[in-house]
């Protein structure tokens, strides 16, 4: 067993407030853990902070008409609030736009070039002449080359997914001016990742129970070969790039976010009176360095961040890196641009924090994407919380209060019943205890309140109502028992909800600090007295829910209407242009998933003067099943492009609705037919 635990949360962007999204993949699955381990009497730290660089920062600051720092400045405060405002239990909360961050990633910087390790390349870049400055990946626009989505940027395309370059974009335009970019040269230092490619695939393999989603994602970019990475880029905002002859350039967000784990613990150091107490944490072998993060972010902290670290020697690598996938609202992807989220700050004004803990605890997308409804919220607050586990610890204690004057009864004479209802303590206690180690958390969640739902039928069946006067001493003892069982609830759920938990101790008289190896059978000693407490939890009313799912569609509706949820049109073409397409009918003969891509589908299309292959990237949309037999429209004189070592002939047009879902645009025409 290792001596200590060092645990990270990703860094958020600076950019915007704390959604739901944001919870379910790396901070409120962190958080059970970090108090999981707490509750153990381990030596855990944890550590987060806000990403203060990157194009998103510049792109949040121009439409604000602001500086980047005060960009930062305001988001970093908000969301280190709205944190500490849930109960989400950082040690430190760092940002990287500090000077002791700067530092430590340019040490980074610089003792990987003194060793040699990065390339130094020209290249063409796209340059906007009138901003007179290069462009970023997001600051490009254009059409994407895989599903055709007119609104993909230079890293990515958001509606299929597909991760690509500014060049790979069709018709490329910059954000900034709307004008098209020429091309100029360059130098840049690039990270030569494929000579790590042996270490990394023999470090992945020797890691132990990580996620099928974490070491699904790496292998994938480790069998398509790893190749160079640039590590620096022309921007004026971000960690300025430590040499003379790099004036103008700074680090890339992905080679100096994750340092900022690094540059924060110095941090915590610092304010715990020891400076160099952080290299216990990052350079002793004795610690377990713990990686939460969601999807999107496995490939920088499983290939990237380690290959660093291994690199610059003497630090230790991540021991797991439990890796969420997504949250859905509503049954629709997460939106903030479109106002589809439900931002934290706004619940709290309205919920208690321990009620979302627990739901959406309830629903992590551990292994697939999830989704948060206010119908599911009100269900299991009102099922769960309130009839299970509220109702339990109400009816002990309320009975003890009243019938006992809130003395905890003395046991006598246990019945088997009675025997078999505290056994499920230390069963329990077992069960979760394997869950959380796993973490398993929906699974830790769901066997604690089995044990309440054990008291509570326990309560039932042994009808202290009825014994109270007929067998007194059988009515003591099943009080002493479920009282037993509240004291084990009180300590079991306090990773998910601290502040209800507290109440529920301070009203057994249970210590705060009791640590998890004294949950037990008698926690609770007879005699000992039961304060009077408010129901924990009441239920929510379907007024005030619907209140939800209006505010909801109220903030995501366009203010002049359903039209504006589309995306703007592009630049005016000429009808020369325009007939340049050959537009043809065809029919989807055969299809099939990509290997080892989540986004693609081969798909052999009978053009009726030819049979060819298109690769669609709509795999999230539709199984190959359903999509063969279809009538479609194809781009048909689409110049030939290979992706994931297979050509596609071609491009079959899509339509998307305002719900950001795809349709085929469908004919009856036969195959090979001009469509005009």
């Amino acid at each position: 067993m290792p001596k200590r635990t060092l645990i990270t949360s990703a860094l958020p962007y600076a950019n915007g407030p704390i959604h739901l999204g944001h919870l379910a993949g790396a901070y409120l699955p962190a958080d059970f853990y970090t108090r999981y381990l707490r509750l153990k009497g381990e030596d855990v730290l944890h550590i987060s902070g806000s990403d203060e660089h990157g194009v998103p920062i510049t792109i949040a600051a121009e439409k604000e008409d602001i500086s980047p720092q005060q960009v930062v400045d305001k988001f970093h405060i908000q969301n280190q609030s709205t944190f500490d405002r849930f109960g989400i239990d950082f040690d430190y909360y760092g940002r990287t736009s500090s000077k002791t961050h700067r530092e430590t990633s340019q040490d980074f910087f610089n003792k990987l070039n003194e060793q040699g390790v990065f390339k130094k390349k020209t290249e063409e870049q796209l340059y906007d002449e009138d901003a007179d400055m290069f462009l970023p990946d997001r600051y490009v626009k254009g059409t994407c080359p895989v599903c055709g989505h007119g609104e993909a940027y230079g890293d990515q395309c958001e509606k299929c997914g597909s991760s690509l370059s500014p060049t790979d974009l069709i018709d490329p335009v910059s954000a900034i001016t709307g004008n098209k970019p020429i091309t100029k040269k360059t130098e840049h230092w690039y990270l030569p990742l494929g000579n790590y490619q042996d270490w990394l695939e023999g470090w992945i393999e020797s890691r132990n129970n990580w996620k099928a989603n974490v070491t699904g994602q790496c292998k994938s970019w480790l069998n398509s070969g790893l190749s160079d990475r640039a590590v620096t880029r022309d921007l004026t905002w971000g960690v300025p790039v430590p040499l003379p002859e790099a004036d103008g350039k700074v680090l890339y967000v992905w080679f100096d976010a994750p340092i900022g784990y690094i540059s924060a613990t110095k941090e915590w150091a610092e304010k715990q009176g020891d400076p160099d107490l952080w290299k216990t944490y990052w350079q002793d072998d004795d610690t377990r360095l713990i990686h939460f993060i969601g999807k999107d972010n496995i490939v920088f902290h499983c290939i990237m961040f380690p290959a660093i670290l291994k690199q610059y020697g003497k630090y230790v690598l991540p021991d797991n890196v439990p890796a969420n996938e997504f949250l859905n609202l509503e049954g629709r992807k997460l939106s903030t641009s479109k106002g589809w989220a439900v931002w934290l700050d706004d619940y709290m004004d309205d919920f208690e924090p321990d009620l979302l803990r627990y739901v959406l605890g309830s629903t992590l997308p551990e292994t697939k994407d999830s989704d948060f409804s206010w119908k599911d919220f009100q269900v299991r607050v009102n099922s769960e919380l309130a009839d299970i586990l509220g109702n339990f610890v109400y009816r002990t204690t309320s009975f003890t209060q009243r019938f006992f004057d809130g003395e905890v009864p003395a046991p006598d004479d246990l019945s088997d019943t009675d025997i078999a209802a505290l056994a499920a303590i230390n069963q329990q206690k077992e069960l979760i205890q394997r869950a959380y180690d796993s973490f398993k958390f929906r699974e830790a969640i769901a066997e604690t309140m089995n044990l309440a739902r054990t008291g509570n039928r326990y309560f039932t069946e042994t009808e202290p109502w009825k014994t109270r006067k007929e067998e007194p001493q059988r009515c003591k003892n099943t009080l002493y028992v479920c009282t037993q069982i509240c004291g084990a609830l009180s300590l079991l759920f306090q990773p998910v909800m601290p502040k209800k938990m507290a109440l529920l101790r301070e009203q057994l008289g249970i210590p705060h600090q009791t640590p998890w190896e004294q949950i037990n059978d008698h926690l609770v000693p007879a005699g000992h007295l039961v304060a009077e407490q408010e129901i924990l939890f009441h239920k929510i009313e379907d007024d005030v829910v619907e209140n939800e799912i209006q505010k909801l569609n109220d903030k995501s509706a366009a203010p002049t209407g359903k039209e504006t949820n589309f995306p703007p049109l592009k630049k005016t073409t000429t009808f020369d242009d325009f007939m340049s397409l050959d537009l043809r009918a065809g029919k989807i003969l055969k299809a099939e998933k990509v290997k080892k891509s989540k986004k693609l589908i081969q798909i052999s299309v009978d053009m009726g003067f030819d049979k060819r292959t298109i690769l669609s990237g709509i795999a999230e949309f539709f199984s190959p099943e359903e999509i063969i037999g279809k009538s479609v429209c194809v781009v048909a004189n689409l110049a030939p492009k290979k992706m994931m070592g297979i050509e596609s002939n071609g491009m079959i047009l899509m339509g998307e609705d305002s719900e950001n879902q795809l349709h085929f645009v469908e004919t009856d025409a036969e195959p090979g037919s001009p469509i005009t």
